[in-house]
C-alpha cells in the first residue's frame, strides 16, 4: 500500500549519474507510487510516453517527441505544451489523482503547473540559471515555481542562504551518503579492468566533467606531478571533448555504473575535486565529498563554500586556494597518517541518505497536513445564516 502518487519532474535522466534525485526517489517509492518524469527525447515519429519499471512503485517516464519539435525548431513553451498533454495522458492511464509534484528543474513547471496536485515541492539542487547553456526562460519559471511551492529544499547551505528570503518554508538539506556502500572501497580488492594497468600513486575524480571542472588546474597538476596518475571517472557533457587536457598521466575512463564506484575508489591513493571557481560552482554542494570520505580517501578540493564549511573546518578535507596551494595540499594528503579517521567516521554516521530522506519526508507530511486542513476549513460554509443556525442548535 502507498500513501498516494508523487510526480517527480527532473532535468536529470535516471540512468545518467546516480545522485540526489535517485537516492531520494528510491526511498519515497517505499511510501508513494513515484513517476520519475525526465526531459523529452526527440526521436519519435509522434509524441508518446514510455514507462519503465525500475523498482516496486518506482517508474521512469521518458517522453518521446518528434525530431521536428527539437529546439530551436520549437520554443520551450511549445515543447512544454506537448509534454503537458503527455503527462495528462499518463495521469489518466495510471489513475493518478492529486499527486505530490516534486520539481528538480523550474523548466518543468511549465509542464506541470496546470495539472492536479496536492502539494508542490521544489528541491533546488543547484542554481541552474548559472550553468552553461541555461535556457532564458529558467529565471522567470523559477519565480513562478517558488510562488507556487508549498516547500522548498536546497541541496546545500550556500544555496539555502541565497533562497531563504524568497519563500516562507525553505529548508537547507545537504546531500548525504550511503556509508556502507562506499565503505566497500576501504577493503582490498581487484582493480576494475579499465583502471588495472594504471600505476600508483593514483589521484581520482568521480563525477560529471563539464564547465564546473577546472581543466586548466587539472593540466597544471598533472604537469607539476608527473609521477602521479590522475584518474577521471565520469561523462563529458556540455563542453568540447577536445578541450580536455591531454597528458600521459591523465586517464579519462568515462562514466561508470554506480555499483562499480567503490571498486574504482578502492584503487585510489587520494581523491580530488578540482572545481572551477565560477558562477556555475558558486552554490554547489558536491555529493562526492562525503562519498570520498566514506570510501576512506584523503580529499583535496578547491575553495567551494559548502566544502569549506563543514568539511575543511572539521579537518576532513584539505582546500587548495590556488594551483601551488592545491599541489601542496595534495602532497600532504598523500602523506596523511590517518589521524582524522575517527572524526571522519563520526561525522559520516549522522549523514546518511536515510536520515536526510526522513527529514524531508517529515516536512512533506507537514505540508500535506496543512493543505488538507486548509481544504477542510474552506469546505465549511461559514455564511451568517448557517452560523446563526449552528449557534441556535448549540443552545
Amino acid at each position: 500500500m502507498t500513501a498516494g502518487d508523487l510526480l517527480c519532474f527532473s532535468h536529470l535522466r535516471w540512468n545518467f549519474v546516480f545522485q540526489r534525485p535517485n537516492h531520494l526517489m528510491s526511498r519515497f517509492a517505499r511510501h508513494y507510487r513515484v513517476h520519475f518524469i525526465e526531459e523529452p527525447v526527440f526521436d519519435g515519429a509522434q509524441a508518446a510516453i514510455e514507462r519503465i519499471a525500475i523498482a516496486p512503485n518506482l517508474i521512469r517516464v521518458v517522453p518521446h517527441l518528434p525530431a521536428t519539435q527539437k529546439p530551436p525548431l520549437c520554443s520551450h513553451a511549445e515543447i512544454a505544451a506537448e509534454m503537458h498533454k503527455l503527462v495528462q495522458e499518463l495521469c489518466r492511464e495510471a489513475r493518478i489523482e492529486d499527486p505530490i509534484h516534486w520539481y528538480y528543474t523550474p523548466l518543468m513547471f511549465a509542464v506541470g503547473r496546470a495539472l492536479p496536485k496536492s502539494v508542490v515541492v521544489y528541491d533546488c539542487m543547484d542554481e541552474l540559471a548559472n550553468f552553461l547553456h541555461a535556457p532564458a526562460e529558467l529565471i522567470a519559471l523559477e519565480r513562478e515555481l517558488m510562488a507556487a511551492a508549498d516547500v522548498v529544499f536546497t541541496g546545500g547551505m550556500a544555496l539555502y542562504r541565497a533562497k531563504r528570503d524568497q519563500h516562507r518554508n525553505v529548508h537547507g538539506v545537504p546531500s548525504s551518503v550511503d556509508v556502507d556502500f562506499f565503505a566497500r572501497a576501504r577493503n582490498p580488492q581487484p582493480d576494475p579492468g579499465p583502471q588495472a594497468n594504471i600505476p600508483h600513486p593514483r589521484v581520482g575524480y568521480c563525477g560529471v566533467i563539464d564547465e564546473r571542472v577546472d581543466l586548466a588546474l587539472l593540466d597544471q597538476l598533472a604537469r607539476a606531478r608527473p609521477q602521479l596518475q590522475f584518474v577521471m571517472l565520469g561523462p563529458v557533457v556540455k563542453i568540447d571533448p577536445e578541450s580536455l587536457p591531454e597528458r600521459p598521466n591523465i586517464h579519462y575512463l568515462g562514466g561508470k555504473p554506480y555499483q562499480d564506484l567503490p571498486a574504482y575508489l578502492a584503487g585510489w591513493d587520494a581523491a580530488i575535486m578540482p572545481f572551477a571557481m565560477n558562477e556555475a560552482t558558486r552554490f554547489i554542494s558536491p555529493t562526492k565529498t562525503p562519498e570520498y570520505l566514506a570510501a576512506g580517501k584523503r580529499v583535496v578540493s578547491t575553495a567551494i563554500t559548502d566544502v569549506i564549511e563543514p568539511y575543511e573546518s572539521l579537518g576532513l578535507v584539505r582546500i587548495g586556494r590556488d594551483c601551488s596551494d592545491f599541489i601542496a595540499q595534495l602532497d600532504a594528503a598523500l602523506a596523511d597518517d590517518g589521524s582524522q579517521d575517527q572524526e571522519r567516521d563520526r561525522f559520516l554516521a549522522g549523514n546518511s541518505w536515510d536520515a536526510t530522506w526522513k527529514r524531508m519526508h517529515d516536512v512533506l507530511e507537514e505540508a500535506l497536513f496543512a493543505r488538507r486542513s486548509c481544504e477542510h476549513v474552506s469546505s465549511v460554509d461559514d455564511s451568517p445564516a448557517q452560523l446563526l443556525e449552528s449557534g441556535n442548535e448549540s443552545h
